[in-house]
């Protein structure tokens, strides 16, 4: 009797083209062949001109390049590439999407903030138990955050002008940060979150906190001492609201060149990580949260499973 052939499964790619970093997956569905992230700071600037810079646009479509040649080492059959805030605030995304295109073969759809919030929920909560929600799915990206609140599917979300990248360039200019700046970064914050919550009462019921992206994971990787990034050391980690605000505290009172000998901490992030922490502080303590289950499965896993419907 002959050997039968192992099934062949289909990849599919996603790609998000983010306001802080551009990031890749790989996966059927059920497994992940590859998952990449590179910091490109499309956003740099676009809250003070409205444009994305003739940099930024470079940086990202360098890395789109790489991503080409990943994909099609792995034969992907499918992929979908997303664009957000960064690209919803700047005059000129054609021109980049034009770019992305010709690089990767499929324009970048610009989500909305509500259709980022929802594919968010849809992934990082793909593997929690619904009767252990609702959960509230709160992801810091660099030009905005976005809340979603459900248990075995997104009921409500919401997108705010908030995020790392954009705080740091509004309300930042020390380094370290002056406490009059950190005071205006976590009363802004809460402002926002106020109007969410008003406009979504639901929100405010939430059992559990779910945070996403990179402020969130860094924060993690801080607390638990990894000199080198380990997913499966994060993803899933329970960062307590002791910790975190330990290390926002730590973080906030730190230069940039301090912050770098946190174990864990990426160079490109240093300089944006105090402006996201104080987001990630104001949700725990507007909602009176006393954890936030960290979760690396995101908007990249909900276009995957998007895909192989």
């Amino acid at each position: 009797m002959t050997d039968q052939p192992s099934e062949v499964r289909e990849l599919v790619a996603a790609i998000d083209c983010g306001t802080n970093s551009t990031r890749l997956l790989i996966g059927d569905g059920h497994h992940t062949a590859e998952r990449l992230m590179r910091i490109t700071r499309l956003g740099e600037g676009v809250d003070a001109t409205g444009r994305l810079a003739d940099a930024a646009i470079e940086r990202v479509c360098t890395v789109l390049a790489e991503f080409r040649s990943v994909m099609d080492a792995h034969r992907v059959t499918k992929v979908r590439m997303t664009a957000t805030s960064a690209a919803r605030d700047a005059d000129n995304s054609d021109e980049f999407f034009d770019r992305a295109e010709a690089i990767v073969g499929v324009r970048p759809e610009l989500l909305s903030g509500l259709d980022e919030g929802t594919l968010s929920f849809v992934g990082a909560t793909a593997e929690l138990d619904p009767t252990d929600g609702p959960f509230l799915v709160v992801d810091i990206g660099g030009g905005s955050t976005e809340f979603a609140i459900g248990a075995a599917e997104c009921e409500a979300a919401a997108s705010t002008d908030m995020g790392c990248v954009r705080f740091t360039e509004k309300f930042i200019e020390h380094d370290p940060a002056r406490p009059e700046e950190l005071v205006m970064c976590l009363s802004m914050a809460e402002t926002i979150i106020d109007e969410v919550a008003r406009n979504n009462p639901t929100m405010g019921m939430a059992n559990r906190l779910v945070g996403l992206a990179g402020t969130v994971a860094a924060a993690a990787v801080i607390e638990q001492g990894l000199a080198i990034y380990d997913r499966d050391k994060v993803h899933h980690f329970v960062l307590t609201k002791e910790a975190a605000e330990d290390v926002f505290r730590t973080l906030a009172s730190e230069s940039r060149e301090e912050r770098l000998g946190n174990p864990g901490m990426e160079e490109a992030r240093a300089d944006v990580i105090v402006g996201g922490m104080c987001i990630l502080i104001a949700v725990m303590r507007y909602f009176d949260f006393d954890e936030c289950l960290v979760s690396e499965s995101d908007i990249l896993d909900g276009l995957v499973a998007s895909q192989l419907r």
